[in-house]
């Protein structure tokens, strides 16, 4: 048997594989099992393995000035620096989200910071933006050929005062600018002390003006105006829904993404819920769904959404495209149900664009 059909027969039964690898690696702890999954698949793409997802339906949609492929992105997190942007295209992604990035390199907060609640398909994460600054990331960008729609998600340094924060955007966006297909502004992690305070608005209308006037420098400057995103948390109020709104509204930013991890525990029977950090997956779907259909009801399609938080299967999907999301991410989704969670939530989104659907 010659070797491309010894390629082709492994990479029908890698998704496989891949579920079945699920089993071995919740047995480690989670953030080496994260770490053993990539770099698992970097090695097999490497050996030429390219896993290509072949039976992603793509129906390309034009949102924020840009064409995606498909409706479905990987969220910020899995990929904080760009280490795996290659054999996480193949999987099938209409884009990826890389980071958070921050303007100098840093540890994040102490092990172990990041849980596993089996019993709601969830995780609990303190990480704390830990990633190798963003000079790292902006070589790996440069070093890979890409074939899907790059955004990167930056945010500030611990050691940054929140007063100071706005420097740390700005250096971050100067530098990511050139070549990130959009940016991400993250103002609602947990894990950063008194980061979700820019979310109010004074703190908001204060640095989205800063961004704002760095961006239309670097338009000037390169010639290109590059799309620009907010992500804010499920944890928010009406009140500052309607500010945050009236803030990108106000500053012409592209976008919002939501929703970041939630700081509320519902549900506290369940194991590591006592844990400190950002509740992701089954637990938060509800919550992130219902922030969709609130942004979605106050700008009537004006703004751009990007629904994240709680995808686990195609009708977690459907339900935030149909609240009002032009696009989706998955994460927690993607760790416990595997790639073929892209496949399927791809798929039921394109049939749901099909004219009498």
């Amino acid at each position: 048997m010659d070797t491309a059909r010894i390629i082709v027969i492994l990479e029908i039964h890698v998704f496989d594989l891949l579920q079945n690898l699920k089993k071995i690696l919740f047995q480690l702890d989670p953030e080496k099992a994260h770490d053993l999954a990539l770099w698992s698949l970097k090695n097999l793409d490497a050996c030429g393995l390219s896993l290509n997802n072949k039976t992603i339906v793509n129906t390309p949609t034009n949102v924020m000035g840009l064409t995606f492929r498909n409706q479905v992105g990987l969220a910020a997190g899995l990929d904080k620096n760009g280490d795996f942007i290659k054999p996480l295209q193949n999987l099938g992604f209409g884009f990826i989200e890389l980071g958070t990035v921050t303007p100098k390199p840093q540890p994040g907060n102490p092990r172990p910071r990041l849980f596993r609640v089996p019993e709601a398909d969830a995780l609990v994460n303190r990480l704390g933006f830990n990633n190798k600054g963003v000079d790292y990331l902006i070589e790996q960008v440069k070093s890979v050929q890409r074939d899907s729609i790059i955004g990167i998600n930056i945010g500030k340094n611990k050691t940054t005062p929140i007063e100071d924060a706005h420097h740390d955007y700005e250096y971050c966006l100067r530098k990511v600018y050139p070549l990130a297909d959009y940016v991400t502004i993250n103002i609602s992690s947990p894990n950063t002390e008194n980061l979700r305070s820019l979310q109010r608005s004074d703190n908001l209308h204060m640095l989205l003006k800063r961004i704002s006037a760095t961006r239309e420098a670097l338009r000037t400057s390169l010639g290109v105006m590059k799309p620009i995103a907010i992500k804010i948390a499920p944890d928010l109020d009406d009140f500052e829904l309607e500010n945050i709104v009236e803030a990108v509204r106000t500053y012409e930013f592209d976008g919002i993404i939501a929703t970041n991890t939630t700081t509320q525990r519902p549900h506290r029977e369940f194991n590591n819920l006592s844990e400190t950090g950002g509740l992701s997956g089954g637990l938060l779907t509800q919550a992130s769904t219902q922030i969709i259909q609130k942004l979605s009801n106050l700008t009537q399609g004006s703004i751009p959404i990007i629904g994240v938080g709680g995808i686990l299967n195609r009708q977690d999907a459907l339900d935030k495209i149909s609240a009002g999301a032009s696009l989706v991410q998955i994460y927690s989704g993607l760790i416990y149900n595997g790639p073929r969670l892209i496949r399927d939530c791809a798929q039921a989104i394109s049939l749901l664009r099909q004219p009498g659907k």
